[in-house]
């Protein structure tokens, strides 16, 4: 793969159509799941006083629904969602190049082989096409993961802008903007000031001193919204309602199982599930330890490199840091969803995009066949998204698609049930609830969805 100077454009086109062009079948997709509670019979996103109103009396995730308001507004219906959260997409793959141009160009390793602008569009081309995004695109409540996302990069981006040009302006205004911004449309962006210091600590390497100061705004930052999310009734909560789901270290085992499982959507691309069946782990086994060993060694590895190899260092620990806040000790109600990864498989793809250009660099003779198979991999990719946005389309294939995946689990069942009961396809729902109850007897919205068809077989299986 080359990249001569006088076709630069190749580079923006090449990404625009990479993140466009698999996600053109989206447009058909419905609203799904979550869409509903969120958005379609929630009527405060449905007008700016229903917002604002909202918002004044400590609603969370202001700029998310900001967002669904202004999509509502538009009077463009499902269509300006789903164009909105392609957008998005369309930005953070360019956000993705950027920062990882940056990134290589301080990576001497890398640098010497190719440039610094083969292995950052690699990185780029995988993130665009690649099906695992399609939870955060197409499902169009996945937005929270992928508009966060956004200012995330943003933010880091405009902080090594400001720290490269010595403009104040981009360290201590924009980039921190950026990072409230994220927060306000997912709180799991209160990860930025540590993603700053792992940018300082593999790639600028710049006196402590200077990064200290570069940094004050952020973590004065982090600081105060710190103190707000702890003390908002909304968010305490939430954490009352997640310390009476599991114990913090029932949920750290279960998390070394259900990260394990986002690794393996990377390359299972044919297997993505919007409801994985994952088990609550409660105690130390071999595949846990195995688990945590694995990463544990993988930390350890790119820790040894961080020197020699400041890219893998990066990577690395960059996809645990953004999986911290939702995939550790605090449990939820999924043990993970593929959303999750949107932001943290960044890492995983920068280091796969400079193996790519660092093998192609070295094979020699064999450079246009790894560079086709290097192309072949990404079509695949993008088939694949294609494919996974068709099972958007409408509720009945969107929960097909989960029973097939995880057809011991009830709520897939609940779920496919109540899209057989809106399309009028009675004995396929009585079937999907009775499934459901048997399945987990203590499901009550399936219970009560059976029981509107056949109180008596409802309470004999719930016996």
């Amino acid at each position: 793969m080359t990249l001569p100077g006088k076709k630069e454009y190749l580079i923006p086109a090449g990404l625009v159509l990479a993140a466009l062009l698999p996600y053109l079948n989206s447009f058909s997709g419905d609203f799904q799941f979550s869409d509903y509670n969120v958005i379609v019979l929630n009527p405060a996103i449905q007008s700016w006083d229903g917002w604002f109103n909202t918002m004044r009396h400590l609603g969370i995730r202001p700029l998310l629904k900001f967002s669904y308001t202004l999509n509502w507004v538009s009077g463009f219906g499902v269509f300006g969602y789903h164009l909105f959260n392609i957008a998005v997409h369309v930005v953070n793959s360019f956000l993705v190049f950027f920062l990882c141009r940056k990134l290589f160009e301080s990576c001497p390793d890398v640098t010497r082989h190719r440039g610094p602008e083969v292995p950052a569009l690699l990185a780029a081309l995988i993130f665009a096409v690649h099906p695992i995004h399609t939870e955060a695109i197409t499902y169009i409540s996945g937005r929270s993961s992928s508009m966060m996302a956004m200012f995330y990069l943003g933010s880091l981006l405009a902080y090594v802008k400001g720290a490269e040009t010595g403009k104040w302006t981009w360290r201590f205004v924009v980039s921190p903007l950026c990072f409230v911004a994220a927060v306000a449309t997912k709180e799991v962006a209160v990860t930025l000031p540590f993603a700053l210091l792992l940018w300082e600590g593999t790639v600028g390497r710049r006196p402590w001193k200077r990064v200290l100061v570069d940094q004050s705004v952020h973590w004065v930052t982090l600081t105060a919204l710190m103190v707000i999310i702890l003390n908002h009734p909304r968010y305490l909560e939430l954490l009352m309602f997640s310390s009476e789901l599991r114990s913090a270290y029932d949920n750290l085992l279960s998390q070394i199982g259900g990260i394990a499982y986002l690794l393996s959507r990377l390359v299972l691309v044919h297997r993505l599930n919007i409801d994985p069946d994952l088990p609550v782990i409660v105690r130390t086994g071999f595949p846990t330890i195995l688990g945590l060993a694995a990463f544990l060694g993988l930390i350890g590895a790119a820790l040894w490199n961080w020197r020699r190899r400041p890219w893998l260092t990066f990577g690395v620990i960059w996809f645990f840091l953004i999986l911290l806040p939702s995939n550790s000790v605090v449990p939820r109600s999924d043990i993970v969803n593929e959303r999750h990864l949107y932001l943290a498989d960044f890492g995983v793809f920068l280091i796969v995009g400079t193996v790519m250009a660092k093998m192609q660099y070295h094979v020699g003779a064999y450079k246009k066949a790894l560079t086709g198979a290097v192309g072949c991999t990404l079509v695949v990719l993008a088939f694949f998204t294609v494919l996974r946005n068709s099972d958007y389309r409408t509720p009945i294939a969107l929960w097909e698609s989960t029973v097939r995946n995880s057809p011991h689990k009830a709520r897939p069942h609940n779920n496919l049930g109540c899209a057989y009961e809106r399309a009028e396809q009675w004995q396929k729902a009585v079937s999907e609830y009775t499934q459901a109850v048997r399945l987990d007897p203590r499901d009550e919205y399936a219970s009560h969805n059976l029981s509107r068809w056949l109180p008596e077989r409802s309470i004999a299986i719930s016996q």
